[in-house]
């Protein structure tokens, strides 16, 4: 069964991917700091589940484009 993710965490994490298609990685650590630079994430823990669907999107788009 897969992870469910609310629609907030969805809809930042893809605004976030439009906006900046070159800064985000598959790396969650380094994610964390960017979404630290380019959102306002008031609570750790929905900054952490938008950096692992980050994370998740960004290896289906590598993914997608070998």
């Amino acid at each position: 069964m897969g992870k469910v993710r609310t629609l907030l965490i969805k809809k930042v994490s893809k605004e976030l991917i439009s906006k900046y298609p070159d800064v985000f990685t598959t790396d969650f650590e380094k994610n964390k700091k960017l979404l630290d630079k380019y959102s306002e994430v008031d609570s750790k823990h929905l900054r952490n589940r938008i950096s692992g669907y980050v994370v998740n999107l960004m290896k289906i788009k590598i993914r997608d484009q070998s």
